[in-house]
């Protein structure tokens, strides 16, 4: 997948494409429903399918206090390839895209960059300054174009709708499983990692680190997950989500153990699958306690574990 993120001035691509435009937080079973009638109309035109999104998030860029994410970035990139995207357009979200004129946007980036043949949104789908732009717009416009312009009908899981907004809500109370349905996948975390402070080594309990974004849905506390990308082999453990009040951290990490693996293994890329919630992220007095609770956290990641794996 092609992965452009920045458009230094409208150039009509070599190619024509059919695309799609959103926010695409958590490519969900909607999404993925969208993607797949993409990638059919794709092969029908023989065309490559590229989806259009933002980085910030509107959201993020207009509100002081923005919903939180399903996805970094990073995941976003990921599982996009995994669909079988073939360009991913992740246009900055700054004063001159969020002042630039419906109609402008339509022929400087969908029509002379891109040469977008046939376009998806949803039907409720704004753009452009004061949000003026419209389904019906790009109807109109397309239809001057060459492109042409259709809706995606709302996919319900049930009887209420598949969103984002439920996704978040699910992850931020800990409900793995509820989020894993909308997704349709398990969801998944994923970095390099990094080196820490390694006091986790000093109680027996040595740990991978990734670096997260503060602004991620999932609840901060301890996990049972599994671990994916070491060895070509998948291993499971119980992680710690959040800042680390214990060691007066101030960035938020997801810190793993792995039952029986030790190997030294800084700078790999992996994925950490969040298979059940156990408690609430806390502080502790000493090392000592954190220690105990942390034998008594493994013990019940492992008797979950063996449940669901």
């Amino acid at each position: 997948m092609k992965f452009i993120r920045h458009i230094s001035s409208p150039k009509k691509n070599d190619s024509a494409c059919v695309a799609t435009i959103g926010n695409f937080d958590g490519l969900h079973l909607g999404h993925q429903k969208i993607i797949g009638k993409l990638k059919q109309k794709a092969k029908e035109l023989q065309l490559p399918l590229t989806v259009v999104s933002f980085e910030p998030l509107p959201a993020e860029y207009f509100s002081p206090y923005p919903p939180t994410r399903i996805y970094p970035l990073r995941d976003k990139i990921r599982l996009l390839e995994q669909l079988g995207v073939n360009n991913f357009l992740c246009l900055k979200f700054d004063e001159a895209l969020a002042n630039m004129a419906p109609k402008v946007f339509v022929k400087d980036i969908l029509e002379d960059y891109l040469n977008v043949k046939h376009l998806a949104v949803g039907d409720d789908f704004k753009f452009g300054y004061n949000r003026g732009g419209d389904f019906a717009l790009l109807k109109t416009l397309g239809k001057h174009s060459g492109m042409t312009v259709v809706d995606t009908p709302t996919l319900e899981k049930e009887s209420q709708r598949v969103s984002s907004t439920r996704i978040r809500k699910a992850l931020e109370h800990g409900d793995i499983s509820l989020a894993n349905s909308l997704l349709g996948k398990n969801y998944q975390l994923s970095g390099r990692i990094r080196h820490g402070e390694k006091r986790g080594r000093t109680i027996n309990f040595p740990t991978l680190n990734l670096k997260l974004p503060e602004n991620i849905s999932p609840k901060r506390g301890v996990y049972a997950v599994r671990v994916y990308g070491l060895n070509n082999s998948s291993y499971t453990g119980v992680a710690n989500l959040g800042n680390r009040p214990t060691v007066s951290g101030s960035q938020n990490r997801l810190e793993v153990h792995l039952f029986g693996f030790s190997d030294s293994v800084y700078g790999q890329y992996i994925c950490v699958e969040l298979l059940e919630y156990i408690r609430e992220e806390k502080r502790f007095d000493n090392f000592e306690e954190l220690k105990a609770q942390i034998l008594l956290d493994a013990e019940k990641a492992k008797e979950l574990i063996a449940k669901v794996v």
